[in-house]
């Protein structure tokens, strides 16, 4: 069985998932990243995989869900 890790990544306006060093996806959100990370595993799961998530908590300057706010 193999190990599928995903690590949220970006800035307020644009997030990725990475997996494998390399980050993918354009998301105009933290958790839209993190949903599409979720699909992912999910399938991972299925496969026997050991699976996990991460996702980084606030910048000082940041929004809860990572997006610019005016």
């Amino acid at each position: 069985m193999g190990k599928a890790y995903y690590d949220i990544v970006g800035t307020d306006d644009s997030w990725g998932v990475r997996h494998d060093d390399d980050p993918v996806g354009d998301y105009a959100s933290k958790e839209a990243a993190f949903e599409a990370a979720v699909l992912a595993a999910t399938n991972a799961i299925k496969f026997g995989h050991e699976v996990r998530i991460t996702v980084p908590g606030n910048e000082s300057s940041e929004t809860t869900l990572g997006v610019v706010t005016n």
